[in-house]
């Protein structure tokens, strides 16, 4: 998949290693997620300015390698160590109310089980957002699971940010719901209780070439769960955050399991049908609504579920 357009939300997104999104049951937050004190989002901020400067992947301090994507806003997610920290609007299904359940994207999976704490944060970061790790992760005591969606659909709400985001989430999410059912997809608007299902399985620490073997094969076994998701047709819609950009409301980031996103801007309820149809079922970029997004650039792909 190839595309060439020429839109002024182009390069309106700012490249990340991965992104997150924080369990809080809420749709709107304080204006700073990361700056309120107490809260998992200011955590793991502070543990990534710790943990991350011990990194050097691809960048320094998150700033960009200095490649320079042929589209503007067409990005990779080795263009940067940068770590994007969302709150959402799912639920914890942590039986501790002091533990949050966490998504971690593009690895499009679920942890849970992670307190409200910095040491929390670290054990997170250290097991899932250190961007020398791939999709499995690191070997932790916190449980993981493939999220269970064919595609999940994130609608800024973040109305302490700007009122548009606020105004626009639930009209869209009412349309979004609206036209999937009408395709015959299953549609949630909170994240599954997946805490009785089996866990994935983490690779252990073991020394010498044994340890790359483990890796490897539990990042193979990683993807042929991802690989299976989109037969299943269903879709997860969450508000979030802001994510930069809140002049171009509605915004709106979808995901797909093989780690490819798509942010539009600009998004009215008009333009919902040719959403669903065109980007979440077809898998194909619409160019007007466009900000840019990541692994978008598919030479030899005619979808973004390809592999």
């Amino acid at each position: 998949m190839t595309i060439d357009i020429d839109s002024d939300l182009l390069g309106t997104v700012k490249p990340y290693r991965r992104q997150i999104i924080i369990s809080t049951g809420q749709s709107d937050w304080p204006k700073k997620v990361t700056h309120t004190a107490g809260t998992l989002a200011a955590y793991i901020d502070e543990a990534n300015d710790s943990l991350g400067a011990l990194r050097k992947h691809n960048a320094a301090n998150g700033e960009s390698n200095g490649n320079t994507p042929s589209v503007p806003g067409l990005l990779s997610y080795t263009d940067t160590s940068r770590l994007s920290i969302l709150n959402g609007s799912h639920r914890t299904f942590c039986d501790d109310p002091n533990e949050e359940t966490v998504l971690v994207l593009p690895d499009f999976k679920v942890v849970a089980g992670v307190p409200r704490t910095l040491d929390g944060a670290r054990e997170l970061w250290a097991a899932a957002l250190d961007p020398a790790l791939g999709r499995a992760g690191a070997a932790t005591s916190l449980r993981s699971w493939v999220l269970p969606y064919s595609c999940l659909i994130l609608l800024c709400s973040h109305k302490r940010k700007d009122k548009r985001c606020h105004i626009t989430a639930p009209i869209l999410e009412k349309a979004f719901t609206q036209y999937l059912e009408h395709e015959n997809w299953e549609v949630h608007t909170e994240l599954e209780d997946l805490s009785h299902h089996e866990a994935l399985s983490s690779p252990t620490q073991n020394s010498g070439s044994d340890s790359s073997d483990t890796e490897s094969e539990a990042e193979s076994a990683f993807e042929a769960q991802l690989k299976a998701l989109p037969d299943h047709h269903k879709a997860l819609i969450l508000r979030n955050s802001h994510i930069g950009g809140h002049k171009f409301a509605g915004n709106c980031i979808i995901y797909t399991p093989r780690g490819a996103c798509v942010w539009y801007g600009r998004i009215t309820p008009h333009d919902v049908e040719a959403i669903v149809k065109c980007t979440i079922i077809a898998g194909q970029v619409l160019p007007p609504l466009l900000r840019g997004g990541m692994e978008l650039s598919r030479p030899g792909c005619k979808t973004l579920y390809e592999w």
